[in-house]
């Protein structure tokens, strides 16, 4: 008995078979390969937020006590002058100290990306399998 005219052959399924799995071989281990990728760009990323805190901590903390110093040693210097001219001229220096950090830390905020590594490896993984799947 001969199989339907619109049936495939018989010896194309296994072939399907093979290739199937082969693809799903190959899916999951690219998969384990982006989350391994994934946990270490997520330890880099903690490890350099840990580092920035503690050197931003730090430089806070011996910027406010220099700043503490040198406003003292101006205004006793300044104090036979003008008092509040010393009291103005600190403010309008840290006001516009205070004006550059917040640009720095707003450009930083803008340009911050998180897991580029994984998000361009995983860009790169489905223009593969759109190009393998046409």
């Amino acid at each position: 008995m001969e199989p339907p005219a619109d049936s495939p052959p018989p010896d194309s399924s296994p072939h399907f078979g093979k290739a199937s799995k082969r693809l799903a071989q190959l899916a999951m281990v690219i998969c384990e390969n982006r989350v391994e990728l994934l946990l270490v760009e997520v330890l880099e990323e903690r490890e350099r937020m840990l580092r920035a805190f503690w050197l931003s901590l730090g430089t806070a903390v011996l910027a406010l006590l220099a700043g503490v110093a040198l406003t003292m040693a101006f205004v006793v210097a300044c104090w036979e002058w003008s008092p509040l001219g010393a009291l103005v001229i600190l403010a309008a220096v840290y006001g516009g100290g205070a004006g550059l950090l917040y640009r720095q830390l707003s450009r930083l905020r803008r340009d911050w990306e998180t897991l580029p590594e994984t998000i361009s490896e995983l860009r790169k993984d489905r223009e593969w399998l759109e190009k393998s799947l046409n």
